[in-house]
Parts: structure tokens; C-alpha cells; sequence
């Protein structure tokens, strides 16, 4: 089976393939394939989890390449208020492929620089656009919702529904670690 995480970034998708890299009967990476493309891009091993918040942009791909029933699509969420505030924290990243920067003058095609009052505003539309992507696209597959506010919970029910084995102590532990927080690059 492979499991594939999608989300919007900036909530928990490293601590996600932290915790998971405790199975024993999956391996679990982060953006493994980034910066692939056509069908490269998708050539995970089998009994592979997933974590990449830049599938939500290659989802028809995706699709083509795991439509069988031996895949489990996670949707992992965060307070879509907390992701948005986030991402603004990494707005003046100097990181070039950020993703803000891509969506807010990429995908939106803004040249010119947004004004500090709005960027909240395309940080919230970047999360709501990834959020109804990932929707459309999950329905009707097998899929599974983790929420990072009830993780606990959600957490344990996903490695149930895929049988993971290996330390689920340890795997839980990792939660409690906080993962590639943000901190604040235009100050």
C-alpha cells in the first residue's frame, strides 16, 4: 500500500513523516520526489508514505499513477487560521522555491510586491484553494483525515486503518517535537 499525506505545508507534515519513520513495515519520506517531473515524479516504492504538501498541484498525476485500491490518500489539517499566519511568517523567505512567493505572484500573477496589509489575505487564499484541491480530489478514493488539533486521536486511527507496525510510543513522541517551525524572516 502507499499512503499519500497531502496539505497545505505549515501543518505538522514533517513531525507527520517523523513519527512515521518508527514503522517497520513502511518507509516514509518528505518531498522525496520534489523536483521531478512527468512520470518521475511519481515513482514512490511500494509501501511508501508520502508527505508532500506539492502534490496538492499535481493531483491529476497523482491519480493516474496510484488509482488502484492499494492506496489511502490523507488529507492532514491544521487551523486554517494558524497555517495562514504561518505562511505570512515566511512571506520574505529567501528560500526560492517558496511556496507563498509561487502562489502569491506565480500562480496569482502579481508582479508587483503585495502590501503588507493583504498578504494575510493570499496567505488565506493560498490555504483554501490547497484545502478545496485536496477535497475535490479525495472524494471518491480511499482517503482519511488527520487533524493536527485532535492528533492524538487521529494520529493512532490512521496507523490503525494502515496496520503500521513498529514503535507506536516513539511515533507518538515525535508529536510532541516541534518540526521546521517558522520564524519571523523580515524582522
Amino acid at each position: 500500500m502507499n499512503v499519500f499525506v497531502l496539505c497545505t505545508g505549515r501543518c505538522g507534515s514533517m513531525t507527520f513523516v517523523r513519527a512515521c519513520s518508527h514503522l517497520t513495515n513502511f518507509t516514509s519520506a518528505h518531498e522525496s520526489r520534489a523536483g521531478r517531473i512527468g512520470d518521475r515524479r511519481f515513482a514512490y516504492p511500494e509501501d511508501h508514505i508520502e508527505v508532500d504538501n506539492r502534490l496538492s498541484w499535481f493531483l491529476g498525476g497523482l491519480g493516474k499513477a496510484f488509482d488502484g485500491s492499494d492506496v489511502l490518500y490523507v488529507h492532514l489539517q491544521r487551523d486554517p487560521e494558524a497555517v495562514a499566519k504561518s505562511f505570512l511568517k515566511r512571506w520574505d523567505s529567501s528560500f526560492r522555491p517558496s511556496m507563498i512567493r509561487a502562489f502569491g505572484h506565480g500562480l496569482t500573477q502579481r508582479s508587483k510586491d503585495w502590501p503588507e496589509k493583504r498578504r494575510l489575505d493570499v496567505c488565506r487564499h493560498y490555504v483554501d484553494t490547497v484545502t478545496d484541491n485536496i477535497e475535490d480530489f479525495m472524494r471518491g478514493r480511499p482517503g482519511f483525515s488527520v487533524q493536527l488539533e485532535t492528533i492524538e486521536s487521529d494520529f493512532n486511527g490512521f496507523l490503525d486503518r494502515i496496520g503500521g507496525e513498529g514503535d507506536r510510543d516513539a511515533a507518538m513522541a515525535e508529536w510532541g517535537v516541534r518540526h521546521n517551525a517558522s520564524r519571523v524572516t523580515n524582522a
